[in-house]
């Protein structure tokens, strides 16, 4: 029988497939009572679950390198934080050896009282953090129940399916992406979420708010997700699948002529020139870029290095790596974010730092780099010997107020020095810029442009920031939003100020490769872009239909907007008599 669900698209697209439920918390638990011969036994075969999900964590991490963003790292590594964390371990070992319960009956039991505790906080981020609890635990349960060894053969067993289930973890989303998987369907979950931004990027559909879908849909059952109108379709009838062949065939014809623009110059509808470049981490994404018409490469993330290995990377091995980035742009610009770490994974990346309750508030990004100048000068040598081989810009992170960057300048000072003394060939310039995502750097970016050469907006920091709420907290879609008309006005200002500075701005958050603000974002006067690789076309694409000077004169109409809602209304006002004149 042919049933509907609705959903929230998170990432457009069709797929068609068998439904694969993914329910941790569903796992066998065993209630019974243990005796006490079975404790001993049964808290070292907990021990070995805990251990199979550190293994699957750690094998995974060592396999993120460049494809995914560097948020991916950032969750698997919170996770595998809470797998060593003592007070978590200690009270599962409390109720096997004391209260004879079994492992599976101490991980639920944790589980939800946890649960109940994070689900009483006021303060969203502390609340969001129980999701990591339930995500993590519920890896542990999978271990326990021989449901998950190693995460090869847990996706090679889901290949061809779509995934259904309450929420995805953003290191699952990352390990199912390129394994075959179709698509994915979430109970809950936000559409800025991280897991939602990376079934953007690998452009696999998924719906998030699909209420109904653990209740409804059953393991093997035929779906059509239909990311395009919110839609799941289980038991899909021959109309159904004629109109998902329809699709197919539209969107291979859309790659084509989409493919067309890859040489194309990046020229809006009535001849204003906007510049597109792409986020990058590894060789991967830099021939991506190429094929797809990149101006360069506006965001190269430096973290990688640093997280691949245990240890920090020597001079040479940060050297060999930006040097091929920039040799393999060609001549094009090459804009190199230096260390973007915080507590959270600095141990990760070899550096003693102390534990914080809050890492997105706490010693990161250039915070991170101060503290550690011996370090943050490796850094600053590799980049100034690959900057000798095409053109390359530093772009610094987390900047809150100018003294960062008069310290950056002077480290880059005295970098210069060491090299020179050593015989190094040397770059004539580096350009030196500050990444916008602290509002206080927002807010005072007249004093921040005295020492930036140019800036780049952080939007996805900047508007959790902004706005007090973690964009991976469903319960806050309605506060954190792009089309906030505070953020928005925060942005036009940076902008604004930049270009009244005459230096160039940049935008290099989600935002910039989502085309439902691209016009928004023109009208704001950006005319540089960065983005993932994949996106470009599509952003050139919609940019070609847009009328600059027409947007630019109806902005000061948008901004007077007092919600999210009236500007959306506004805009699409806009762009409809655009449109209307194509």
């Amino acid at each position: 029988m042919r049933l509907v669900l609705t959903g929230t698209p998170a990432a457009r697209g069709m797929a068609l497939g068998r439904a694969r439920l993914v329910q941790p918390s569903l796992l066998a638990v065993d209630m019974r009572m243990l005796e006490d011969a079975e404790v001993g036994p049964e808290i070292e075969r907990l021990h070995k679950a805990i251990d199979t999900a550190r293994t699957e964590l750690r094998e995974l991490r060592g396999k993120l390198h460049g494809a995914l963003a560097r948020e991916v790292g950032d969750f698997i590594d919170a996770h595998s934080l809470l797998l060593d964390d003592e007070e978590l371990l200690r009270g599962l070992d409390d109720l096997v050896a004391v209260g004879h319960y079994t492992a599976s009956a101490a991980l639920k039991m944790q589980r939800d009282r946890l649960a109940a505790v994070f689900d009483a906080m006021n303060d969203p981020y502390l609340k969001s953090r129980g999701e990591d609890i339930d995500q993590v635990i519920g890896r542990v349960m999978s271990a326990l129940n021989q449901q998950s060894s190693r995460e090869e053969r847990k996706l090679a067993a889901r290949v061809g399916e779509i995934v259904v289930s309450d929420t995805i973890a953003p290191a699952d989303m990352a390990g199912m992406a390129g394994q075959g998987m179709l698509g994915v369907i979430a109970s809950a979950g936000s559409i800025y979420s991280h897991s939602a931004i990376l079934a953007r990027s690998f452009n696999l559909p998924m719906l998030v708010g699909t209420r109904d879908a653990l209740a409804t849909i059953n393991d093997d059952d035929l779906v059509l997700i239909d990311a395009e109108h919110g839609e799941v379709i289980v038991h899909p009838t021959a109309q159904d699948l004629a109109r998902y062949r329809q699709w197919q065939r539209q969107a291979a014809a859309e790659g084509r002529r989409l493919a067309a623009l890859a040489t194309a110059p990046t020229l809006t509808r009535d001849g204003a020139h906007v510049r597109l470049y792409a986020n990058a981490e590894l060789a991967g994404d830099v021939t991506l870029a190429r094929s797809r018409g990149a101006d360069g490469i506006g965001l190269y993330r430096s973290e990688f290095l640093f997280l691949r290995q245990r240890g920090l990377p020597s001079e040479d091995e940060q050297f060999t790596a930006y040097r091929d980035v920039v040799l393999g742009m060609g001549g094009l610009p090459v804009t190199i974010r230096t260390l973007d770490l915080g507590a959270d994974k600095a141990d990760a990346a070899g550096l003693a730092l102390r534990g914080e309750d809050n890492p997105a508030l706490g010693v990161r990004g250039i915070r991170l780099s101060l503290r550690y100048p011996d370090i943050f000068s490796v850094q600053l040598r590799a980049i100034l010997r690959a900057a000798c081989y095409g053109p390359v810009r530093i772009l610094v992170p987390m900047v809150t107020h100018i003294g960062e960057l008069t310290a950056v300048r002077t480290l880059i000072k005295k970098a210069r020095e060491d090299l020179s003394r050593q015989g190094q060939e040397l770059p004539e310039r580096l350009d030196i810029g500050a990444m916008i995502e602290v509002p206080a750097a927002a807010i005072g970016v007249t004093s921040i442009l005295a020492k930036a050469d140019f800036l780049a907006i952080g939007t996805n920091d900047l508007a959790q920031y902004v706005l007090a709420a973690d964009r991976n907290n469903d319960a806050l879609d309605g506060i954190y939003d792009p089309l906030q008309p505070a953020f928005l006005r925060l942005i036009a200002h940076v902008i604004a100020s930049a270009r009244r500075a005459k230096k160039p701005v940049s935008l290099c958050g989600e935002i910039a490769g989502d085309t439902q603000f691209t016009a928004l974002l023109l009208a704001m006067g950006l005319e540089e872009f960065s983005m993932h690789p994949g996106q470009l076309l599509q952003v050139r694409d919609r940019l070609t239909a847009l009328d600059c000077g027409a947007l630019r004169r109806a902005a000061p109409g948008l901004f007077r907007a007092h919600t999210r809602d009236e500007v959306e209304a506004r805009l699409l006002d806009v762009v409809a008599k655009q449109d209307g004149c194509s």
